[in-house]
C-alpha cells in the first residue's frame, strides 16, 4: 500500500511566478512553465514558495495561482502549496482560506523574525497540522528566516503529528540532516532544499529535493535525483558536476532573479521580478547564459 508521503519522493520544482512588465501575474507564461517541467519529468510541483516570490503576492493572487495550478496540472503530478508565516493564527486562517481542493500537501516554513524557542516552533506546527486538510511538509531555511527547526523538534513533530509527513531541509547543516535521517519514523521524508547539496543528501538517505534549478533543467535534475535514489551515484555525479556551476550562478544575485534569467533565455517567461527583488546584474547574467550554452553543448 502506498504511503501518503510516497508521492513526494523524487524531484519537486519550486516554480517561479512569472510577471508582465506592468507587474501583473503572467498566467500564460505560468502555464508554459508548468507544461515544460511536467514534460521534463519532475515528480511534483510546488507553488507559492520562496521561488514564487510569495511575500509579494496578495491573498487574491495566491488563490488565483492555486486555482490555476490545479486546473492546469489536471492531476498529472501532485501539487504542493506553500502556506507559512510568523503569525500562527494568520497561517491557520490562510490554510482555511486558500482553496486546497486538488492540492496534495502544504509546505510550511519555520516562523521567521520572531525567533521563537523550539517549543514555540513545535506548538506552531502542531496547530497548523491540526487544521490542515492535507499533509504538511515542514521547511527549515535559517539563512532566510533567522530561525531553525532543530533535529530534535523535527523528530518530535514527525513522531507526534501524523499529518506532518516530511521536512524540506535547507539549513545547510549536514549533521542536523543526518540526525533527522537517522531518527525519523518510517515514511517521514527528508527533502533537500539546496540544489547543490542534493547529491550528498541523497547519498545519506534523503528522499529527493524541492528544486529551483529544475525550473530551467527539469529533465537533467530529475534524472540526477532518480539515479541517486537508485544508488547509481556514478550516473548522478555526472549530472551534478554538469550543473553545479550553473546552480551557483543562479543564486549569485538572489533567487528567483537568476532562474528567471535562465527561463527568459528559454523563452518561457520574462525576467521581471517584484521589488524589493531586482534582476541580476550584467556580469551574473553573462555567466548564467555562458553556462547554459556549455550545458546544452554537452548534451
Amino acid at each position: 500500500m502506498q504511503r501518503k508521503s510516497d508521492r513526494f519522493r523524487g524531484t519537486g520544482v519550486a516554480i517561479v511566478t512569472p510577471f508582465s512588465k506592468s507587474g501583473s501575474i503572467d498566467f500564460s507564461a505560468y502555464g508554459r512553465i508548468i507544461e515544460y517541467v511536467i514534460k521534463g519529468g519532475v515528480d511534483y510541483l510546488v507553488s507559492l514558495g520562496t521561488t514564487g516570490e510569495t511575500p509579494t503576492l496578495s491573498m487574491q493572487e495566491k488563490k488565483e495561482i492555486v486555482e490555476f495550478s490545479v486546473k492546469r496540472i489536471k492531476g498529472r503530478i501532485p501539487l504542493v502549496v506553500g502556506i507559512g508565516g510568523n503569525n500562527t493564527s494568520d497561517v491557520i486562517s490562510s490554510v482555511k482560506t486558500i482553496p486546497l481542493r486538488g492540492v496534495d500537501a502544504i509546505l510550511s516554513v519555520c516562523p521567521y523574525y520572531n525567533k521563537p524557542q523550539q517549543e514555540g516552533i513545535y506548538r506552531h506546527f502542531q496547530e497548523v497540522a491540526g487544521v490542515s486538510p492535507v499533509p504538511v511538509i515542514l521547511y527549515t531555511v535559517p539563512g532566510r528566516t533567522g530561525s531553525n527547526i532543530s533535529a530534535k523538534t523535527t523528530l518530535r513533530l514527525a513522531s507526534e503529528c501524523p499529518n506532518i509527513i516530511g521536512i524540506k531541509e535547507a539549513s545547510g547543516n549536514l549533521d542536523q540532516v543526518f540526525q533527522v535521517v537517522k531518527g525519523r519514523p518510517a515514511g517521514f521524508l527528508v527533502i533537500s532544499g539546496d540544489d547543490g547539496l542534493t547529491l550528498p543528501l541523497l547519498s545519506a538517505g534523503a528522499d529527493g529535493v524541492i528544486s529551483v534549478v529544475a525550473n530551467a533543467y527539469p529533465r537533467e535534475f530529475s534524472s540526477m535525483v532518480r539515479f541517486g535514489l537508485k544508488g547509481d551515484f556514478s550516473g548522478a555525479r555526472k549530472i551534478h558536476y554538469l550543473l553545479i556551476d550553473f546552480i551557483n550562478a543562479l543564486f549569485a544575485d538572489g533567487s528567483p532573479s537568476g532562474v528567471k534569467t535562465a527561463l527568459n533565455r528559454k523563452k518561457l517567461c520574462k525576467e521581471y521580478v517584484r521589488l524589493p527583488l531586482v534582476q541580476v546584474n550584467r556580469e551574473t547574467k553573462k555567466r548564467i547564459l555562458l553556462l547554459m550554452n556549455q550545458i546544452e553543448g554537452k548534451r
